[in-house]
């Protein structure tokens, strides 16, 4: 089977800042391409933090509330200098948290959700920035047809993989949720069949009536 990877999801024309970039410049940045993340980078092109609308967000959280409805804002040190920086050193958070491009989607995801964060910049094997992946790119394996996840459940997964006869197992796909069902040669190959499904790029659900050939022979002669 071959999965997507962050290689083939991230935006390699990635949009960076250095160190020295100011406040406005970076909110320029971020509103120009129409993104909500930036990496910041070293003289050698490697990452060395990031700077999110998050970041950026917290001058406006540490102001005193205009109408005066609301309490005045209780900052740690770290983010109160954070609210009063004005170049991408003082904004950023860093260290980054980094992908490599051969990492795979499952790879990436939890990686976002471990350090919670929606941005990893990508390096290579140098550490040089070559992209970024968002959580919304990796949601991009969910846009793949139900007609090409099908040929792959039945080609790679069922008749490569395990070597089952492709006219005894139905696989239907719909809106990405899978549906097998048939008979095959050993039950102990039910739930690798399943696992192997639901691995599949852009499966969000496996439901099965697979039974073993044991089973259904019983099942005809009763």
């Amino acid at each position: 089977m071959l999965h997507r990877t962050v290689g083939d999801l991230m935006t390699a024309a990635v949009v960076s800042v250095r160190r020295d970039t100011g406040f406005k410049d970076i909110v320029e940045h971020l509103a120009e391409h129409g993104i909500a993340a930036v990496p910041v980078v070293d003289d050698q092109g490697r990452p060395i933090g990031v700077v999110s609308e998050a970041d950026l967000l917290r001058k406006q959280e540490s102001q005193e509330d205009p109408g005066g409805h609301l309490a005045g804002p209780h900052l740690l040190p770290a983010e109160h200098a954070k609210a009063h920086a004005l170049t991408a050193e003082g904004l950023m958070t860093s260290p980054p948290v980094t992908a490599r491009p051969q990492w795979s989607v499952v790879e990436a995801a939890r990686a976002m959700a471990r350090h919670h964060v929606k941005h990893l910049p990508v390096v290579d094997d140098a550490g040089h920035l070559v992209g970024i992946v968002s959580r919304g790119d990796l949601l991009h394996v969910f846009l793949r047809r139900d007609p090409t996840i099908r040929e792959e459940i039945m080609t790679d997964v069922l008749t490569r993989t395990l070597g089952l006869d492709p006219g005894a197992v139905t696989v239907e796909v719909t809106d990405g949720r899978v549906m097998l069902s048939g008979t095959v040669p050993e039950g102990s190959l039910i739930p690798i069949a399943v696992r192997l499904s639901e691995s599949v790029d852009g499966v969000v659900d496996v439901t099965h009536h697979l039974r073993a050939e044991t089973e259904a022979t019983a099942g005809t002669r009763q």
